[in-house]
């Protein structure tokens, strides 16, 4: 053991080592009375005494210098700037350290300290415009009524969500499923920086561990712990946001969900749960109300979503391109084809009209080849 181990290096070392979970963290710090120096100096015979210790878990305790480099560590946080804030530092979120297994200590970016309730946003990565466009909005408002919006960094939603408070002078923490050091997915490199320029990134994860099966539930646990309630905005029936939103029903979260069609894949997490009793979202009030907060900031703003788009009022657009632009309301989408068909256009003629309000950016074509109005 190397000399003078401090409780917060024990700690960093702890977190860091395979085979030991946040739960058989939360035991050996029980029976140890949260020292973590004694826990590393602790002989085989004494850890094998404690409930759910096994051989492989002992052993990695026993030859923890050999299973993590602790110099390295060290040396790559002060490089970057990033802090490790334990359960006993004022700086540690308060809510996530009143839930059954809180991270014992969080690599922290940004000098951004939670200092205001938290809302999360989250959802599917195979999100719809509509979804994006309701994400951003939720987050915009609700940052510029004062809370931190908190989400996962991943694409879709999520994404959406930073952009929307970060666009307003809002504050968002991100809380990745891997080391501060792997940027995922990687085309979000840029809201990183912007994230740590005005908000923070979070993991409890050590450099170098990438995101796998077990650590995104993991990471969806503390997005919902560091919240007073937990937004779903477009998730398929088993996604990872239905893992959020059960965490969300464990912490004693609020659970809210945002509404959509009927026949999308990516609503059916989102009915599912408010079938089963989340609330359902048609405006931030919905969440303020649930929250039990008062509108105390922009009193005279529309407090209802406009989930119609941006106006469009001041563009000029055809009669032909109208009546192309009216199979588009109420969330439509569908490919040329189908459009052509069901318009009675020559598919020609339908392609020059899309384009023109591709152009105008009144419409957008997906990846699947669909096209949807924005």
């Amino acid at each position: 053991m190397p000399a003078q181990l401090s409780q917060r290096q024990a700690l960093l070392a702890l977190n860091a080592l395979p085979h030991v979970g946040p739960v058989t963290l939360r035991r050996l710090m029980d029976v140890f009375n949260r020292d973590a120096v004694a826990v590393l100096s602790a002989p085989r015979a004494q850890l094998l005494e404690v409930e759910g210790i096994g051989k492989k878990v002992a052993d990695t305790l026993i030859d923890w210098p050999d299973q993590f480099d602790l110099a390295k560590e060290v040396t790559h946080m002060r490089r970057t700037g990033t802090r490790f804030f334990i359960q006993e530092d004022v700086k540690y979120p308060e809510l996530l350290r009143e839930i059954y297994d809180p991270p014992i200590g969080l690599y922290w970016q940004g000098e951004y300290i939670v200092d205001r309730p938290c809302v999360a946003i989250v959802g599917t990565r195979r999100s719809t415009l509509y979804g994006r466009r309701v994400a951003k909005r939720i987050a915009a408002e609700l940052a510029r009524l004062g809370f931190c919006v908190v989400s996962g960094m991943a694409s879709g939603i999520d994404t959406a969500a930073h952009e929307g408070a970060l666009e307003v002078g809002g504050k968002t923490v991100a809380v990745f499923g891997c080391g501060l050091d792997t940027i995922y997915p990687p085309e979000n490199l840029d809201l990183y920086q912007k994230i740590v320029a005005h908000g923070a990134v979070v993991s409890e994860f050590p450099f170098g561990r990438r995101a796998d099966r077990q650590t995104f539930p993991m990471r969806n646990r503390v997005v919902a712990g560091i919240c007073q309630g937990v937004v779903v905005v477009e998730s398929a029936a088993s996604g990872g946001s239905m893992i959020t939103a059960r965490f969300a029903g464990e912490q004693g979260r609020t659970l809210m969900a945002v509404p959509g069609r009927i026949d999308q894949a990516s609503s059916v997490g989102c009915h599912q749960l408010i079938r089963d009793g989340a609330i359902m979202v048609t405006s931030v009030d919905d969440i303020l109300e649930e929250l039990r907060y008062q509108r105390t900031q922009f009193p005279g703003e529309e407090s209802q979503l406009n989930l119609g788009g941006e106006d469009t009022a001041q563009l000029q657009v055809s009669e032909a391109e109208q009546v192309v632009l009216d199979c588009f309301a109420g969330g439509e989408f569908g490919l040329l084809d189908d459009i052509a068909e069901r318009l009675g256009k020559p598919i020609a003629e339908l392609s020059g009209i899309l384009m023109s309000l591709e152009l105008k950016r009144l419409i957008v074509k997906r990846a699947d080849g669909r096209f949807e109005a924005k």
